[in-house]
């Protein structure tokens, strides 16, 4: 079936295919100063002090979690603390806290929002939790005033992963940058792209010294000379080339990757324009169907793509509309991962489920979303409002 209305395209003209080859003509492969001014552009279009680029949305989810492990502020993390998450999102939100030893509290969602039940968050924080992990799902902004409240009064770290929603805002100031620290991806089917990739923002510095090592072999090479971990490196980089202090990773990105990501980040204002303009159309095109929920905006969401789901009061099944969707050449793809923990996964983790999870279920079991483009994807809409 060929698709007529696909779920992802891509967002590359004639800047990343010359980006690319100069940095293939140049022979400067391994990160280098692209990903550099990558790293502080980013940075800078978000508003925070620092910015870690590493291969994947997943890796920054990792380093991010690994990270407070080795700080010495009173939000470090040890393992058997208790993190709350919600239970609508990506396999890698969860892995790494798994991998470092974290109990896992999962809560509920908002059917409409799809982000944190907040009144179930409220519930669900005891003396036991250390951390709430915030994802902005589909592109929408959690509700932070209130989040942040929950926090405050308990002295909580709030984290987020917003791999799916770059360029979103809540109340002025930029998704991922909220928290102490923020997730992205900019894997292909995301807002921008530079093949694989992600990035971890941060304003502290201790943090931000912290990624850098851990991003590569949890060596000293890419610290500053004066630093936060190991006082002053020596100035002779023979001796400072194999110098381990911390369990790293090699997550390191491409430099073919910062090139192509200078080139993306100067037209995100402009894709998410276009996918804001899009997500208007739809919501009206959407208004008229009572047999669905469709996602509520808070703040300024970046729209990553669609959400629809199935009311109770619907005539007909979740598989009928999607074969109608297939058939008519319309790509469709689950919510996220639904429910995550319906899957066999979640045996290996120290977990609890606060409460029921109904909301979550329910998406689960009647939801799907469609893809938002950066272009007018109006025949796209005429063909999804003739389907449903």
């Amino acid at each position: 079936m060929i698709s007529k209305y696909p779920l992802a395209t891509s967002t590359w003209d004639a800047l990343e295919t010359e980006a690319m080859r100069e940095i293939i003509d140049s022979g400067q492969l391994t990160m280098g100063s692209k990903v550099k001014a990558f790293e502080e552009n980013f940075a800078k279009k978000f508003g925070a002090k620092y910015a870690v680029m590493v291969n994947s949305g997943s890796s920054a989810n990792l380093l991010m979690i690994a990270s407070l492990f080795y700080t010495n502020e009173n939000y470090k993390l040890k393992r058997g603390d208790e993190v709350i998450v919600p239970a609508v999102s990506w396999s890698t939100t969860y892995y790494p806290l798994y991998q470092y030893g974290l109990r896992l509290k999962f809560v509920d969602i908002n059917l409409e929002t799809l982000n944190y039940d907040i009144e179930e968050l409220k519930k669900a924080v005891d003396s036991k939790t250390k951390a709430i992990l915030a994802v902005n799902l589909l592109g929408n902004p959690n509700d932070y005033d209130e989040i942040r409240k929950i926090a405050d009064e308990r002295n909580i770290l709030l984290l987020e992963d917003n791999c799916e929603s770059m360029g979103a805002k809540y109340k002025g100031t930029y998704a991922g940058n909220i928290g102490i620290m923020g997730t992205f991806s900019t894997f292909f089917s995301h807002h921008i792209s530079t093949m694989e990739g992600g990035v971890i923002l941060t304003n502290s510095e201790e943090l931000y010294q912290i990624l850098i090592s851990l991003r590569a072999h949890g060596w000293t090479r890419n610290l500053p000379e004066k630093n936060l971990l190991t006082g002053l490196k020596s100035s002779d980089q023979f001796e400072e080339s194999f110098k381990f202090i911390l369990p790293g990773y090699n997550v390191r990105p491409l430099e073919l990757s910062g090139a192509i990501g200078l080139c993306q980040l100067e037209k995100l204002d402009s894709i998410v324009a276009a996918r804001r303009e899009n997500a208007r159309k739809f919501q009206s095109m959407m208004s008229t169907k009572a047999q669905y929920h469709t996602q509520l905006e808070i703040g300024e969401s970046s729209w990553f793509g669609f959400s629809i789901i199935l009311k109770d009061t619907c005539t007909f099944s979740r598989a009928e509309i999607i074969n109608k969707l297939v058939a008519n050449g319309i790509e469709v793809r689950p919510i996220v991962a639904g429910d995550f923990t319906k899957n066999k996964v979640i045996d290996f983790f120290d977990y609890e489920k606060f409460g029921e999870l109904k909301n979550a279920a329910k998406l689960d079991k009647n939801g799907f979303f469609v893809g938002n483009h950066h272009y007018p994807i109006d025949n796209y809409l005429t063909l999804l409002d003739s389907v449903l």
